[in-house]
């Protein structure tokens, strides 16, 4: 149906595992799913995340075994909740990107790669994994575009650049030269030998840097996370426009196919409630009271 199953086809399996290993027989029972969602853990939020992995095939059960159970909504507990993100000022980007760059060996393409990776994700919202999947050719440095291919949802889109993140690209694509032949490394964001740069790397690095810096999560995460990026980008350019006094909602689907959202719900759900936002809003809501009141 145009979806890929991915996080629930996973959780789906490990439940099969869990049943057959308990040799069960017949239908889906309240009392298997119960055992399968607190197998293991003792999180009340996984314990609802698996169940609504499984409600749905549940369902699709019951049509053909009319003894199958389905969960009833809030079975264990409230469906997910957002967790709110941190979101970085520009203070901790720049020292991250400066911690960084400092990275060993001085100088070479591995500190360079990780400053511009982190660069490029603050400056754009790109999703990791579309970064990190850059070929060659899908940077165009002379138009100031990138070109993200088959992303989320198998969609493709461009993405223009501010002249600033074109010229740290630029930085980065000489020291790069410098080190490797362009045609026989065809991804973008390489480390010292010539590979490529993958996200579990590039997220753990991230972390390190993070903890060095001793930052400390504003969200309810424990801490700041490197796709929170893509958060603050969101969040920044939000609140960016409402200072400049630009009309929100006329440029809200803009900034939903920059990022690459099906929808423009999807790029509501990153909007945070930082309080400069929250300053805008009480003054929005202030001023609306005393004209309602006049």
């Amino acid at each position: 149906m145009g979806f890929a199953l991915e996080i629930g086809g996973y959780q789906l399996l490990r439940f099969a595992r869990f049943a057959d290993a308990r040799d069960h027989h017949g239908p889906i029972t309240l009392d298997l799913v119960t055992q399968w969602a607190h197998h293991k853990t003792t999180c009340p939020r996984t314990w609802a995340d698996r169940i609504r992995a499984l409600r749905p095939f549940t369902k699709y059960r019951a049509q053909f075994d009319p003894d199958t159970e389905v969960p009833p909504p809030k079975f264990i507990g409230p469906k997910r909740q957002r967790l709110a993100p941190h979101i970085y000022t520009n203070e901790e980007i720049r020292s991250i990107l400066v911690a960084a760059s400092e990275l060993p060996p001085r100088g070479g393409v591995r500190p360079a790669a990780y400053e511009t990776l982190y660069g490029l994700l603050a400056a754009t919202g790109l999703r990791i994994s579309e970064a990190l999947r850059l070929r060659i050719q899908d940077v165009d440095l002379e138009a100031g575009v990138l070109t993200v291919r088959e992303t989320k949802c198998k969609k493709s889109r461009l993405v223009p650049l501010h002249s600033t993140t074109v010229h740290a690209l630029k930085r980065y694509a000489h020291i790069r030269e410098d080190n490797f032949i362009a045609r026989r490394w065809k991804n973008f964001f390489l480390l010292a030998g010539g590979h490529r740069l993958e996200k579990d790397t590039a997220q753990r690095q991230f972390r390190r840097i993070c903890n060095k810096l001793h930052l400390h999560a504003r969200g309810s995460h424990p801490t700041p996370r490197i796709q929170d990026l893509r958060h603050t980008f969101i969040t920044h350019c939000i609140l960016r426009w409402y200072r400049q006094g630009i009309d929100i909602d006329k440029e809200m689907l803009a900034l939903s196919t920059y990022v690459g959202h099906a929808e423009v719900t999807y790029t509501y759900w990153y909007v945070t409630g930082v309080p400069e936002l929250m300053s805008i809003a009480v003054q929005r809501f202030e001023k609306f009271a005393s004209a309602d009141i006049v």
